[in-house]
């Protein structure tokens, strides 16, 4: 079977290995996406191991155990470790899962083509050429992930995060390899603000994403409606009408989740030391003049920022150390 729905890549199924097979554009680096995504030992939603990404997907029903690999440039192999799914959707659902995770819808030449005489960008567009944004495609978790991130290091934003899912959310285990589901929204209902804490989310952290998970449960927030909302500043403002919800906060998810190239967080840390060591300073550059240096980029202030995000890898970690809270709506 080969087929393709919107923004979905070109993809076939065999039923009977139960593996998909997936065209990339060529402008797709998996080397790049497998750096990305083993960027911290402590992350539980995902793990790599030689090569292959073990991920489990929900569609419909089903759950899925999924390895991702690339068996052959411009290819990506979808295996479903328990055999075929037993509806056709949702391996449907499954490609269209991964193509969003992984960005793969996106047509870079736009972006690849104002980059190649810009003095700054251009040499980080071709040294890590192919790399893409790298989603969290779930309204829930993109919130759930932002706000816990917000004033900390990384390695305690995944340790607060791997606490979450463990606690919260579900696990499968298939041949010694354990799988977790984020926790959805209704999973925390009941839970209170002295349990998060006992987690090491602060009091205000616990409130935020305990709000945010009523909003989403009772539908008044959803991913769908902020799509549809009418304009990138529409969505922006939602968003940031939310309690504990920042510019920052608001700006990552609408770069991770809602897939806005023009997502701007300006006030992220790991952007600003980024652009310290690019342009050989001693001090952080004022957002000033980021906006300024930002201006050429319009349009594609997101991919910009997580190129240069991918600039303090390996040999640095990628930051969400942000002055949300003091601005955020409370």
């Amino acid at each position: 079977m080969t087929t393709r729905q919107k923004d979905t890549p070109v993809f076939s199924f065999d039923e009977h290995t139960g593996i998909a097979q997936i065209e990339t554009p060529a402008a797709f680096s998996y080397a790049e996406t497998l750096l990305y995504l083993t960027r911290s030992p402590l992350e539980c939603l995902h793990s790599v191991e030689n090569g292959r990404i073990y991920k489990l997907l929900e569609a419909g029903k089903e759950l899925l155990p999924t390895e991702i690999s690339e068996p052959c440039p411009g290819r990506l192999q979808l295996r479903f470790v328990q055999g075929p799914p037993a509806s056709p959707d949702a391996v449907r659902e499954a490609v269209a899962y991964t193509a969003e995770w992984l960005d793969l819808a996106r047509d870079m030449t736009p972006f690849y083509a104002m980059a190649q005489s810009d003095p700054l960008l251009g040499p980080l567009a071709s040294r890590y050429f192919g790399l893409r944004i790298i989603g969290v495609p779930h309204l829930f978790e993109a919130l759930c992930w932002a706000i816990a991130g917000q004033q900390i290091n990384l390695t305690f934003a995944y340790t607060l995060k791997r606490r979450l899912v463990e606690n919260y959310g579900r696990k499968l285990v298939v041949d010694d390899r354990s799988y977790w589901l984020f926790p959805k929204p209704g999973d925390l209902a009941g839970v209170t603000v002295e349990e998060l804490r006992q987690l090491q989310f602060t009091g205000k952290k616990a409130e935020y994403i305990l709000h945010v998970a009523g909003l989403m449960d009772s539908g008044t927030l959803s991913k769908e409606a902020l799509l549809a909302s009418g304009s990138y500043e529409d969505a922006e403002h939602t968003l940031l009408a939310i309690r504990g919800i920042g510019p920052w906060t608001a700006h990552y998810v609408l770069m991770r989740c809602l897939r806005n190239p023009a997502a701007f967080p300006i006030g992220d840390a790991g952007l600003h030391n980024a652009l310290k060591l690019l342009l050989h300073r001693t001090q952080k550059p004022a957002l000033e003049e980021i906006r300024r240096l930002f201006a050429p980029w319009r349009g594609w202030e997101a991919y910009a920022v997580f190129y240069l995000w991918r600039s303090l890898m390996p040999e640095g970690s990628l930051s969400i150390e942000t002055p949300d809270p003091p601005g955020a709506k409370t």
